[in-house]
């Protein structure tokens, strides 16, 4: 099958996913306690039946749902309920370049270090150089993101005070290393792990022995033969990697006060804002969908044994 017409059906294909994302967090997001209007003091009910009629609230959940189902068609996700004059895309264009930003930079930095860390354990395999590795990716999956953000910032933002300790006034590159540090770490333990594992098998293949045969040193048999092959398992768990990523930075951003789509997104489940949450939950999964098409399309580019079909 050519390549167009693969990303076709995939693109086809996930149109139901989608819908059903759709449908039921729409479902959820009304079925939780309290809305988007609900304040300490009670309003009136003539103001709040007001209210409610000029957003639709009004209508049955139905008929909301085929209201907004058509603004999604139109690329329009609808007005923020707890922010007047704002619309929810308006409120997703600002802050997703942070998100954005921030999670480019953790995969980068998880990449590099992931890898590097996994092919000094697999060529040092049973010596101390493989089980400290092993040691530090074991304790990066084991501990999770909300521990670990805050044990970076009493470390270098508090007691050394290196580094500022929130987003909020902080300026340079300074401000984006604890929180890319702290979101990155737990993926830069899964790709040194399974960068370990593959590389160790790769190395063992006949044709590696070949190239040693042929007096070519370690390095270089690593570098023009083995690790290609060996970043396969690495390049396929790149989309599930992203999609944690995605949303890791929820809590990350929440930690250190970035204004990005994480902490947009608590901000409006706090407020009940139904189109916020709405919003930001479609981003999420067609952003993991499109990730998850891209990666398939980058393996058949890298392994000429995989054909689309």
């Amino acid at each position: 099958m050519s390549l167009p017409r693969y990303v076709l059906r995939r693109v086809l294909g996930a149109v139901p996913t989608l819908l059903l994302v759709v449908v039921l967090a729409f479902v959820l997001v009304r079925a939780a306690p309290g809305g988007p209007f609900d304040e300490e003091r009670a309003l009136p009910a003539d103001v709040r039946a007001n209210i409610e009629a000029a957003y639709h609230l009004d209508e049955p959940m139905w008929q909301q749902f085929l209201r907004y189902a058509g603004g999604l068609l139109r690329g329009d996700l609808g007005p923020s309920y707890r922010r007047h004059g704002e619309s929810v895309n308006d409120l997703i264009a600002d802050a997703f370049p942070l998100s954005a930003a921030l999670g480019l930079l953790a995969m980068a930095a998880a990449l590099l270090v992931g890898i590097g860390v996994g092919a000094v354990a697999a060529l040092g395999r049973d010596g101390w150089r493989d089980r400290v590795s092993m040691t530090f990716a074991l304790t990066g999956i084991s501990i999770p993101v909300f521990v670990v953000a805050p044990a970076l910032i009493l470390v270098f933002a508090v007691q050394l005070g290196w580094l500022p300790a929130g987003w909020s006034g902080a300026r340079g590159a300074g401000a984006w290393i604890l929180p890319v540090t702290a979101l990155a770490l737990p993926q830069i333990a899964y790709i040194a792990r399974l960068t370990r594992a593959s590389l160790i098998d790769v190395l063992a293949s006949p044709f590696i022995r070949a190239a040693r045969a042929q007096g070519l040193g370690m390095g270089r048999v690593v570098r023009r033969h083995a690790l290609k092959p060996a970043l396969l398992p690495v390049l396929s768990y790149l989309g599930p990697a992203l999609a944690g990523i995605l949303t890791g930075s929820v809590v990350v951003e929440q930690i250190f006060g970035i204004p990005g789509i994480g902490q947009a997104f608590v901000r409006g489940a706090l407020d009940r804002d139904y189109t916020l949450v709405l919003g930001v939950v479609i981003l999420y999964a067609t952003l993991i969908i499109g990730l998850n098409l891209l990666v398939d399309i980058l393996y058949g580019a890298i392994d000429p044994r995989v054909r689309h079909r």
